[in-house]
């Protein structure tokens, strides 16, 4: 698979570099960013996936979440995956929590989404070969995170992958999808009526199940408009405390569901991360 770099510029001393690549898997187009610290100029360093939220790209993170200074200063390796496939030939919807920019990590069985939304699938198997293939990165030493739909990406592939991903955290994730309506409307459309098929996908049902051995870091604010509706954390926390999965649930005074909340622990999350891949 051939990669088309888009742009680059240095940061941190080290590279922010975008990508174009063709998804044999999703049959389209599919962009990412990858920042390498400049550690990576010894040998090969760990790898941080970041997962968006609704609506975003790779430029969320990179642009707003002040992600390459702390991952300079830890010698992580950063990729920011889109949060869809995308194209014209790609199924889509006009509401913003469905279709394009709305992939939720998962693999569609329903018409007419399963052609193209394979999304856990890509962040495992495709673009992982191509990272490989393509940067100085240990995929040894891989951790998870997310925002909102992607907090809920990475607590889903980090519980089904646990020795993939061997550190994991997020931002106002949506621990219990299954239970609100932006994971009802999604699982409905890309899964079918409410199944078994739905638990696959429910980081709360998951946890149920199986546990990691990792500590999962989560914060989310208190003024998160979502907070209640969406996100209700006490049904996650609930089963980890239940089930024994060691979780650090951080409520913050006073933060809201953006990246200015983000750029202000990311420093926290990936010295998180970077102790459990560093050793």
């Amino acid at each position: 698979m051939t990669l088309t770099q888009i742009s680059t510029w240095k940061s941190f001393g080290g590279t922010l570099s975008v990508h174009d690549h063709e998804s044999a898997l999703l049959g389209c187009t599919m962009r990412f960013a990858v920042y390498v610290p400049p550690q990576a100029k010894d040998g090969p360093v760990p790898v941080l996936w970041y997962l968006s939220g609704l609506t975003c790209t790779w430029a969320n993170v990179m642009e707003k979440g002040g992600i390459q200074e702390h991952a300079a200063r830890h010698g992580v390796m950063i990729i920011a995956p889109d949060t869809s496939p995308r194209g014209e030939d790609v199924p889509n919807d006009e509401a913003y929590d469905l279709g394009q920019g709305a992939g939720f990590y998962l693999t569609a069985t329903q018409a007419p989404w399963a052609t193209h939304y394979k999304m856990d699938q890509y962040i495992t198997d495709e673009l992982p070969a191509l990272i490989a293939a393509n940067f100085p990165a240990d995929m040894d030493r891989q951790g998870i995170f997310g925002h909102s739909m992607g907090g809920h990406g990475a607590l889903t592939l980090h519980l089904k992958h646990p020795d993939t991903y061997k550190s994991c955290s997020a931002f106002s994730p949506i621990t219990s999808p299954a239970r609100v309506p932006w994971g009802e409307k999604a699982f409905t459309a890309y899964l079918g009526p409410l199944s078994v098929a739905w638990e696959a996908y429910d980081a709360t049902e998951l946890v149920r199940e199986r546990q990691s051995k990792a500590l999962i870091l989560i914060d989310t604010g208190t003024a998160d408009s979502f907070l209640e509706t969406q996100l209700k954390p006490e049904i996650f926390i609930k089963a980890c405390e239940k089930d024994g999965q060691r979780l650090d649930y951080r409520l913050r005074e006073g933060y809201g569901h953006d990246y200015y909340f983000i750029a202000t622990f990311m420093d926290e999350h990936i010295a998180h991360h970077a102790k459990v891949l560093k050793g």
